[in-house]
């Protein structure tokens, strides 16, 4: 209105009638220009209030984006303090996902799933189902892969945090063997993930944390087959139902502490007969860095197994002792654009118990019974060159030494060459093309021409150190 009347002023000034009945031919061009002035007031009103609609609408997303990224930062926190367990925890503090809240209901269980494919083309120059290794029976997955075409160890697994004390993970594995498929749970286990003071605890079935290739998924190996002591005393991986207490302490370098029971179902072990805790295990691990591009882990491990009739026919005491170190090198620490790792471990396998022959029909297995008292020896050094982000090489060393005496005495001490050279498409998929040159026995080599494949399906948590 205030508007209206100044208008009505500045007409007036120039001398435009006051008086509706005093008409005059500008009239109406004067009101017509108030009116347009009027008009774009209004329009201007108009504008202002858009823009402070405008500027609601972007407080309110700037709001939404702090909170975002507030809920972002705690669950890297989460992720951090899980790391913080040490560099072998890696894998399973990347592959867990940010904790449900407290109430959460049963739709916000969304776990994490991932397929590992795995197959290879071999050909043995001697015949697998003739192979024999002096001095060490082939217990367990020991041996040599299968001629011709074939799926080795593939997976599934599901992993997630169940609140925010426990993380869960399944994994199930296919694999043949001699023509039969075999589908089993390679892991089933749940783990803590808030205790206080630097512990944590893990029950169900698992592999142990001994050594360093043991505790890891056989798809994450820099060689297509597992080193022949692995073979030889772990019957290539073991893992079996038990639980698991570690404790990290508060030093400057990564130092762990860590003991296991575990049923004792899986070789080196036997079935039943030891009240259901067949395995005991004991372990400390070690690790660090040097400098900026080089870092270093090792670790020193016994595993004590009351044996009843192993698959390599041993009933008795076991003991068998495992020291690993593990050397990287890669430039500002970045090993995937390139750099070199370097890795051995060395184990001793020490029985005090009896050798049954394995499936003999009584009475002629008491006939052969005898003492196995002894200690056999195995190990193996590895160099892995990562060239770039596509390519790799490796060159890798096993030797094992045989008992001198006893049921599987042998004077002569099986080793093997290997090398290979790896296609990474991607962080997905592998092509590797490996070459063994393996002395079992001495009357004869294997040489073994391995191509392999191997795709990664879904999620799949980051490789530990």
């Amino acid at each position: 209105m205030r508007q209206t009347l100044l208008v009505v002023g500045v007409l007036a000034a120039f001398g435009a009638p006051t008086c509706a009945g005093a008409a005059s031919p500008t009239a109406p061009h004067k009101h017509g220009a108030a009116l347009s002035i009027q008009q774009r007031l209004d329009a201007l009103e108009a504008r202002i209030e858009s823009l402070e609609a405008s500027n609601a609408a972007l407080h309110k997303q700037a709001t939404d984006a702090i909170a975002d990224a507030q809920a972002t930062h705690a669950e890297l926190d989460q992720v951090k303090a899980a790391q913080a367990t040490g560099p072998e925890a890696t894998e399973t503090a990347a592959a867990e996902p940010a904790a449900a809240p407290a109430g959460a209901n049963g739709n916000a269980f969304n776990p994490a799933m991932s397929v590992i494919l795995n197959g290879a083309y071999a050909h043995n120059s001697l015949d697998p189902d003739g192979y024999y290794r002096a001095g060490f029976p082939l217990g367990g997955d020991a041996g040599p892969a299968p001629q011709g075409l074939s799926i080795a160890e593939s997976e599934v697994s599901l992993y997630a945090n169940i609140d925010e004390k426990f993380f869960g993970q399944l994994t199930l594995t296919a694999s043949n063997d001699n023509g039969q498929d075999h589908v089993g749970v390679e892991n089933a286990f749940i783990e803590t993930t808030s205790l206080p003071n630097g512990f944590g605890v893990r029950a169900g079935r698992f592999f142990s944390d001994i050594g360093y290739l043991n505790s890891h998924h056989a798809h994450t190996d820099n060689f297509y087959d597992r080193p022949l002591a692995y073979q030889a005393f772990l019957g290539g991986q073991y893992g079996d139902d038990g639980l698991q207490v570690r404790w990290l302490a508060p030093t400057p370098i990564y130092l762990e502490f860590g003991a296991e029971a575990f049923a004792g179902k899986q070789f080196p072990s036997g079935g039943g007969g030891h009240d259901g805790v067949g395995v005991t295990t004991a372990f400390v691990k070690a690790g660090g860095d040097f400098n900026d591009n080089t870092s270093w882990l090792a670790g020193l491990a016994m595993l004590k197994s009351a044996t009843v009739d192993a698959d390599d026919g041993f009933t008795g005491d076991d003991k068998l002792y495992v020291a690993d170190a593990t050397l990287k090198w890669a430039p500002n620490g970045n090993l995937k654009d390139g750099g070199v790792t370097l890795r051995g471990e060395y184990l001793v396998d020490r029985r005090n118990g009896q050798y049954n022959v394995p499936d003999a029909p009584e009475p002629d297995a008491a006939l052969v019974d005898q003492a196995w008292r002894g200690t056999r020896r195995g190990g193996y050094l590895e160099a892995v060159y990562r060239i770039n982000r596509s390519w790799e090489a490796g060159y890798r060393y096993d030797k094992l030494w045989a008992d001198r005496s006893g049921p599987y005495a042998s004077s002569y001490d099986p080793s093997r060459n290997s090398i290979e050279i790896t296609w990474l498409n991607s962080e997905f998929s592998l092509t590797r093309l490996q070459f063994s040159h393996d002395l079992p026995n001495m009357f004869g080599p294997d040489n073994v021409l391995t191509l392999q494949y191997q795709v990664a399906l879904g999620a799949h948590g980051a490789h530990s150190f």
